[in-house]
């Protein structure tokens, strides 16, 4: 799989290394040279001097054969302007960014934009996003997990009420359009509805047939 990946701090650099020790082709961009001391010798990727959302950078970068993106740098501008850079311009299919600020996180969810929260992050989870392909928020406290995803068309119509199950899963948010809301068990979720969901561990398979992927 070829990966870019833009920033080399901490959560940069810990996952272009993950990705590189599993044989994937990484390119890491940094406007800072220095940053790519944090790779390591166990690195075997590409680095790049250069802003993550520059056209002439990432097509350096070669973007146009790129599997996954990864937006981590730890400014969240920065990351949301080049993954939509990497999106809406060069049509990488799997985006994945950083979430710095967590009052910013409605911004992303406007956007679809699949993310990770900075105040939570970890480099494993964020490997885990870049490798599936897709992938959804997900916060965990203890054996229950914050689940954000986008409903997906064929679920439209259904009411909270089918994902419900008492004690393992509890859909909490949803926001539409505009608007945020705490749901009933009788409220209708329509396509692209934005939907948190906290759930058991071992009742996350519940939620695969209304979750877009």
């Amino acid at each position: 799989m070829n990966v870019v990946v833009v920033g080399c701090g901490r959560v940069g650099s810990q996952l272009a290394t993950l990705l590189s020790i599993e044989g994937h082709n990484v390119t890491v961009i940094d406007k800072d040279a220095d940053a790519f001391r944090r790779l390591g010798t166990t690195f075997n990727g590409v680095t790049l001097r250069g802003l993550g959302f520059d056209e002439d950078v990432l097509e350096e970068a070669s973007i146009r054969d790129c599997d996954a993106f990864a937006a981590v740098t730890d400014l969240d501008n920065t990351n949301l302007m080049a993954a939509e850079v990497a999106r809406k311009i060069f049509g990488v299919k799997h985006v994945v960014a950083r979430l710095y600020n967590p009052q910013r996180e409605r911004t992303y969810q406007q956007l679809d934009l699949d993310y990770v929260c900075g105040t939570t992050l970890v480099a494993e989870k964020l490997l885990d996003k870049v490798k599936a392909g897709h992938g959804h928020h997900v916060d965990s406290f203890g054996d229950v997990e914050i689940v954000v995803f986008k409903l997906r068309e064929s679920a439209a119509g259904s009411r909270v009420r089918d994902m419900f199950l008492e004690g393992q899963v509890l859909p909490a948010i949803v926001a539409r359009g505009n608007e945020t809301f705490i749901p009933t068990l009788e409220t209708q979720l329509r396509s692209g509805d934005i939907m948190r969901v906290a759930v058991k561990s071992e009742a996350l398979h519940r939620l695969a047939r209304f979750m877009e992927e």
